[in-house]
């Protein structure tokens, strides 16, 4: 069974940095392109990040550019997305999703996703 399992959410303070981990069971995650997206009550879903399969090409929002960075580890099957300077308008849930797909962009359409994790930026 293909699963997609979050962690590494919490409180933080503005200006400080969380990492977040997206491990697979079921499958490796090599071959699948992952996405990174957030959501807060009220709003959609939204898009943060993704990271191809074939040459591990990336895509960020223009609002995390510059502070969030999609990274993959092969070999414990799990991608992270580290997030630095952090901002209260960050705080949301955070999903990672998978898609078997060479590339991945922000139109891309997953398949199977996690339960999510809570980011809170709060001072």
């Amino acid at each position: 069974q293909l699963q997609l399992m979050e962690s590494g959410g919490g409180l933080v303070q503005p200006g400080g940095s969380l990492r977040l981990s997206c491990a697979a069971s079921g499958f490796t995650l090599d071959s699948y392109a992952i996405g990174w997206f957030r959501q807060v009550p009220g709003k959609l879903r939204e898009p943060v990040s993704c990271i191809s399969s074939t040459d591990g090409s990336t895509y960020y929002a223009d609002s995390v550019k510059g502070r969030f960075t999609i990274a993959r580890d092969n070999a414990k099957n799990t991608v992270y997305l580290q997030m630095d300077s952090l901002k209260p308008e960050d705080t949301a849930v955070y999903y990672c999703a998978a898609e078997d797909v060479d590339y991945c962009s922000e139109l891309t359409v997953y398949d199977y996703w996690g339960q999510g994790t809570q980011v809170t930026v709060s001072s």
